[in-house]
């Protein structure tokens, strides 16, 4: 049976509408944790000048590849076995990666393998969209926000919403810029950085 997030349907139609306009000049895109695969999907089929690149752990894939094989896109390439902390990263060409609530769930260590790795594979101009909800000053965006915080550290004592700051210092050891930060429904955020040379 295909894995099924209803958070995935709750977002996907916000995050497309950025999306739109962002990747516009891009050919491929890398999806780093693509989790169920719906993002994929829905995305791929909804910007078909794409190429997109679904990737995540090894234990994500065959539920990815379900939701891959049922609609058949010529766009949407086999998902590809991830795992950000292993170096090296499989070969992969992208002029854009995009990352959808995963900075939270992963340890920080992780997240900074992951900004590392994206920042060796993005070429000069090349885009690194992160979608989540983020602290900024060190401080909760909202109640909700700090609600989901302490749930995620109950879970996992490594996970957490990240802080904003903490994150831009990441990209920019990692050659990146910030472009743009969009506010998001639900008290998330599209964070879009650009490779500079």
């Amino acid at each position: 049976m295909k894995p099924y997030a209803e958070s995935c349907d709750q977002n996907r139609d916000p995050i497309l509408e950025q999306l739109r306009p962002l990747l516009a000049a891009a050919s491929t895109v890398l999806e780093i944790g693509s989790g169920t695969g719906q993002h994929a999907v829905y995305f791929s089929t909804h910007l078909p000048h794409l190429h997109w690149q679904p990737s995540d752990r090894g234990e994500n894939l065959p539920g990815i590849r379900l939701w891959c094989a049922e609609v058949g896109l010529a766009n949407l390439k086999a998902p590809l076995e991830l795992d950000v902390s292993r170096q090296p990263w499989p070969a992969i060409e992208a002029d854009a990666v995009f990352s959808a609530n995963t900075a939270h769930i992963m340890a920080w260590p992780q997240v900074e393998a992951m900004m590392d790795g994206i920042g060796k594979l993005l070429p000069d101009g090349g885009l690194f969209l992160l979608y989540g909800p983020f602290n900024y000053n060190g401080r909760y965006a909202s109640d909700s926000n700090r609600r989901f915080d302490g749930w995620l550290k109950e879970r996992d004592p490594l996970s957490g919403v990240r802080d904003f700051e903490s994150l831009d210092e990441l990209a920019g050891q990692a050659g990146m810029r910030l472009q743009d930060d969009i506010a998001m429904p639900a008290n998330n955020r599209i964070l879009c950085w650009r490779k500079s040379g």
